[in-house]
């Protein structure tokens, strides 16, 4: 249902169920109590009553008549003699398996899955142990399901589209090889895969990299099923990808993981190649040439371009934009020895199209090469 903020004091350790806010199941700092008896988080049901404008206990969904607060200072000083008292305390793995056990059986039916979900990628984070429980208890099929409901119809898609979000981001700690086949046949279901399309597409800069990295992780780890898998995407998943290789400045994480995934699936599929010229992918990347002044960078987004001119498509488009060779001549002879030799590639590949294509154009073409490198 609703976001909420996670409690920045979290001890990180197992703690009393009366001293946990029902809201974001953080244990609480500021306890206050309302009408109904119940105690809260003070700034989560302030959020509550004033952000989201509701008139009913969170617990309880009992109507209330009056916003009053009353601090609840005796439950305050409990949890501060508590606290005291475990100041040394280190969460025991058994500890840590019975919150995780209690938050995996709570989060089908909680209202509060944003919150929940941050409270288990905090709980996977303290090692791996814990999150070897997690997939023996069924964790990745809980996010999956999680995340299934992102391209069904609901009242709330706010809500929902944040916890696929939250779901996708706790599933990215979660490692897998492909020993894993119960995992992977799962993510690489077309619903599970559409779900992190659609993460990939709208996300925000964190979801959009887990995204991507969990595209990779599957291409490692059956690069056969993801050569498949990547050729029924449709256009859109290759504009995304070129989108977020585009947002350099936004998420340099991301675009280079974009461009490394790019890489990944257009050595293996020569249909996704043409999915990917359609998407507009060699006048991206013709575009994002001048401006990339990273050797890495240059040299990734010119193999891209190799590969994507080594189908007609391909070269068409890239004949077709008039930066791209003047763009593709500078950055072969300015960045690198590897740069040099995708750079001949390229050219070599588009020269021989022109011969195919008549001798004019072929002038043309050498015209445009030899005004350049005169510059």
């Amino acid at each position: 249902m609703e976001k909420f903020t996670s409690n920045p004091g979290d001890p990180s350790m197992d703690f009393p169920q009366h001293f946990r806010c029902p809201i974001s199941m953080e244990l609480m700092r500021d306890p206050v109590t309302i009408s109904t008896g119940v105690s809260y988080e003070r700034r989560n049901i302030e959020k509550w009553f004033h952000v989201y404008k509701r008139r009913t206990c969170p617990a309880t969904m009992q109507s209330i008549e009056t916003l009053e607060m009353t601090p609840n200072h005796t439950l305050k000083r409990v949890i501060d003699a508590w606290l005291d008292s475990r100041a040394d305390h280190k969460p025991s793995s058994s500890a840590k398996h019975d919150e995780l056990e209690m938050i995996l059986g709570t989060m089908d039916s909680t209202p509060f899955k944003v919150s929940s979900l941050r409270k288990l990628r905090s709980v996977l984070e303290t090692g791996d142990d814990v999150k070897e429980d997690f997939r023996k208890s069924g964790g990745v099929e809980l996010l999956v399901r999680i995340m299934l409901q992102i391209s069904v119809e609901n009242h709330d898609f706010v809500a929902t589209f944040s916890a696929c979000e939250e779901a996708l981001l706790v599933l990215h700690q979660v490692p897998f090889s492909t020993d894993d086949e119960e995992i992977l046949q799962l993510l690489m279901r077309p619903d599970c895969m559409r779900s992190m399309a659609i993460m990939l597409q709208r996300g925000s800069s964190e979801a959009r990299f887990c995204a991507i990295s969990m595209f990779q992780k599957m291409a490692k780890a059956d690069a056969h099923r993801w050569k498949s898998v990547a050729q029924d995407h449709g256009i859109d998943f290759f504009k995304s990808l070129m989108e977020t290789v585009s947002d350099d400045q936004i998420c340099a994480k991301a675009s280079s993981s974009a461009l490394n995934l790019l890489t990944e699936t257009l050595e293996s599929s020569k249909k996704s190649r043409l999915k990917a010229v359609e998407a507009g992918a060699v006048c991206t990347l013709i575009e994002l040439l001048p401006e990339s002044s990273n050797r890495s960078r240059c040299e990734k987004i010119m193999q891209l371009i190799k590969l994507l001119c080594e189908c007609p498509d391909g070269r068409l488009a890239f004949i077709e934009h008039g930066l791209g060779i003047a763009a593709v001549s500078k950055k072969m002879l300015n960045v690198s020895n590897a740069a040099t030799k995708i750079g001949v590639k390229i050219l070599w590949l588009v020269s021989s199209f022109h011969r195919r294509r008549g001798s004019w154009r072929k002038c043309w073409f050498m015209g445009r090469c030899k005004s350049w490198w005169r510059c």
